[in-house]
């Protein structure tokens, strides 16, 4: 580097086309890291506090220094400004304002300058070739990359990329595999960050996006957009589930993927270290897509809670162990490719599981309504769930139960009413007495009784449920809110819903400091 700075000036041009050519980067960046250099030696030449411009022709390779100064009126750095008389004999008409550059004689550079010239170059090559490196890999995310296995180092697996770095964490190797230097490797870019040190490329094979790219390379339909994948879920280095659906009826998509004796699919299988992948024909129905996630266990009716994505999934007991899989493998894959909540249960336990839910209501209606367990039973037998249903659902959905009529009909849901009015007169001076917030119970959609649960769980003001999250309210395990029907879009709703004052609060300072600032302007003025 020393010579890019002694050297001639042709020499000059071919050291910066050298340097680009090996870096990969930009010719201008190294002619203008050049520049840069040279300015800063020039500057322990004739004085630090002196700004000085350095140009270098791009065709002749002729470096010319300038010193570069502003006309003022009243001069206080003769360093960097200058009088109008004095512009004048650089530059005829020179005004106020005006910046000039007056040419300064070339110098020889000592070995000190020299160096802090190299260190000045170094580091700006260094500099482009890490900016390159990100726009290069940044754009590439989501794409399969081949390397090379540069090193391993505490479980995390350094690949040789080509012209960078990347890092397979040991979380995102698949389990049981192990590499070994030189060792060429596949996987799935799927993050590139800026950090002190430069670049950092992460790379995944255990991403469940890593198998759709790899089905996506050896099918051609997949790669054609014929054949789409609608999910992937994994349990990497053991068992997968993928589902997918053909744009054209004539193509079956699960054969297309499995290939001519399962070539294509054994393909991935091998890259993924023999993970075993169930290919799955992905349907808009909720019920038949589960039951063909569950497959090879047979499924003989299933119970769906749409408002929860809850599915109960009845299997004959020789099939249960079949369907949860091991250490609960299958049903968890299915759940995660479905996104419902799948719960898996015998005939009998689903028979026992009713049994228990029709005493349970029957019970309520006995006892809310004032009526006897056959007509409760009736209702039950129905589909009504609860008071809510019976007190607001029209009329003639009455209509079809043998001996209810139109008297009778009105009579329970006038009890229904009453029944709900006062739990609501109940669950709200129990809201009192538990000090919930007015606040609280003005959010929209927050009944009485999740009020009455919030505060038994100390949540009792809009901060203490702002700090809450959707989890926290919702948790199937410990959820404040479980067992209400609230999903989570509603869950987010009461929060943010909580979270508004926040804001509020945010503005009301930002307008007081405003109006703090401006009286005290005018009082300057004022003064003055």
């Amino acid at each position: 580097m020393t010579t890019a700075v002694s050297a001639n000036r042709i020499e000059l041009l071919q050291i910066a086309d050298a340097v680009a050519r090996e870096k990969s980067i930009d010719k201008e960046l190294v002619l203008e890291a050049l520049e840069e250099a040279i300015q800063k030696a020039a500057r322990s030449r004739y004085g630090a506090e002196n700004e000085i411009k350095a140009h270098i022709e791009r065709k002749t390779g002729d470096i010319k220094l300038y010193r570069v100064m502003e006309v003022v009126e009243n001069v206080e750095n003769h360093a960097t400004e200058l009088s109008v008389a004095d512009a004048v004999k650089l530059k005829e008409g020179a005004v106020i304002g005006d910046v000039l550059a007056d040419e300064l004689p070339p110098i020889d550079f000592g070995r000190v300058a020299a160096q802090t010239a190299k260190q000045v170059i170094v580091q700006k090559v260094r500099d482009a070739e890490r900016q390159r490196q990100y726009d290069e890999y940044e754009k590439r995310v989501g794409e399969i990359v081949n390397g090379v296995v540069k090193r391993v180092e505490y479980g995390n697996v350094i690949v040789d990329v080509g012209q960078a770095e990347a890092v397979i964490r040991r979380d995102q190797m698949i389990p049981r595999e192990h590499m070994r230097n030189g060792d060429r490797i596949r996987a799935y870019i799927f993050e590139v960050r800026r950090e002190q040190r430069g670049p950092q490329i992460f790379l995944s094979r255990s991403h469940p996006d890593f198998m759709a790219k790899l089905f996506a390379q050896e099918v051609p339909e997949i790669y054609d957009g014929v054949i789409e994948i609608m999910g992937v879920a994994r349990d990497p280095g053991s068992r997968a589930k993928i589902a997918v659906r053909s744009a054209d009826g004539s193509i079956d998509p699960v054969g297309a993927c499995v290939g001519m004796r399962g070539s294509r699919v054994q393909a991935v299988v091998n890259e993924l270290a023999g993970e075993k992948i169930d290919i799955i024909q992905w349907s808009p129905d909720p019920a038949t897509f589960i039951i063909s996630a569950l497959a090879p266990a047979d499924v003989a009716k299933v119970v769906m809670d749409e408002d929860r994505k809850r599915i109960d999934v009845v299997v004959p007991e020789d099939q249960l162990s079949l369907a949860i899989g091991r250490r609960g493998q299958n049903v968890r894959l299915a759940s995660q490719l479905s996104e419902w909540q799948v719960d898996i249960m015998t005939e009998a336990a689903e028979s026992e599981k009713r049994q228990a839910e029709y005493k349970a209501r029957t019970e309520i209606f006995v006892d809310q309504l004032d009526v006897d367990e056959t007509l409760a039973l009736l209702l039950v037998a129905e589909g009504f769930r609860n008071m809510e249903e019976v007190a607001y659902v029209a009329p003639e959905e009455f209509a079809g139960i043998e001996g209810f009529d139109e008297g009778l009909v009105e009579e329970l849901q006038n009890r229904a009413r009453e029944s709900l009015e006062r739990q609501a007169v109940e669950s709200e001076k129990a809201r009192l007495e538990l000090g919930v917030s007015d606040e609280i119970a003005a959010i929209e959609g927050m009944t009485p009784a999740m009020m009455v649960t919030l505060g038994e769980a100390g949540v009792k003001t809009l901060d203490d449920l702002g700090d809450l999250s959707a989890d926290e309210l919702i948790s199937r395990e410990d959820g404040i809110l479980r067992g209400t029907g609230l999903d989570e879009d509603q869950a987010n709703a009461f929060i943010m819903a909580a979270r508004a004052h926040w804001f509020d609060d945010e503005e009301d300072a930002s307008e007081e400091a405003e109006e703090a600032e401006a009286a005290e302007v005018a009082e300057d003025g004022d003064a003055k």
